[in-house]
């Protein structure tokens, strides 16, 4: 696929991902942007319709320079994005509810990142079905060799897009509840993080597979690994 590969190892601050509440916590560190990508299975896209701000989840994957996104060519808002639309795609992990001394101070503990960036078309074929395997890795690893080839109609009706992950924002909070000085005197009250994660459950057989057909790797996987 065309493009300039993205090489740096720091995220640079621009106008557009500098954080000017709470800046302490802001990273800059690359690897951080594609750890909280890594575990994410949505992002958020916004844009505008002419007027009228839309938000929509949406399933995703990464390679070292792109988010690929993909949906129906007749979807209105895919179309937008492949007319070349510009974005905001955000991802986010809540890691913890911070129960401080006070409402005031109780807080979240997080990772989030918002990417910006104009999308491309990935309209090559075997680019397009380069796109759609990383999607598909990400999602669902080993599913893409467990089941059929994409038809060329199915292929047809599949948009794909990408964004440069160039200009992007993280920011992150993790440590313990604050408090105001006069809360410390209010020994009674607890204070301290309740930790929240995502993990899968036991997967469900559909009614149309046979029972004695077992769940395969790519299943296995899913059910094992927490997000």
């Amino acid at each position: 696929m065309a493009g300039e590969a993205v090489s740096m190892s720091s995220l640079p601050i621009t106008d557009r991902t500098r954080i000017r509440r709470l800046p302490e916590r802001q990273r800059t560190d690359r690897d951080e942007l594609f750890g909280i990508l890594d575990e994410a299975l949505v992002v958020h896209v916004a844009l505008d319709r002419g007027g009228q701000p839309v938000l929509l989840p949406m399933g995703f994957g990464c390679d070292d320079n792109y988010i690929y996104l993909h949906g129906s060519t007749g979807g209105g808002m895919f179309r937008q994005l492949a007319n070349g639309a510009p974005v905001a795609i955000a991802a986010t992990h809540l890691d913890g509810l911070v129960f401080a001394r006070s409402l005031f101070d109780s807080s979240m503990n997080y990772r989030s990142a918002v990417i910006f960036g104009v999308p491309e078309v990935v309209s090559d074929a075997s680019a397009k079905e380069a796109a759609l395997l990383i999607v598909s890795e990400h999602l669902m690893p080993g599913r893409w060799h467990e089941v059929r080839p994409m038809t060329k109609r199915e292929l047809a009706a599949t948009l794909v897009v990408r964004v440069s992950l160039a200009e992007a924002s993280v920011k992150v909070r993790a440590h313990g509840a604050s408090e105001e000085p006069d809360d410390g005197e209010n020994r009674e009250v607890w204070a301290g993080v309740v930790p929240l994660s995502v993990v899968a459950a036991q997967p469900e057989r559909s009614g149309l597979t046979p029972v004695d057909v077992a769940a395969p790797a790519s299943v296995v996987r899913a059910a094992a690994s927490p997000r």
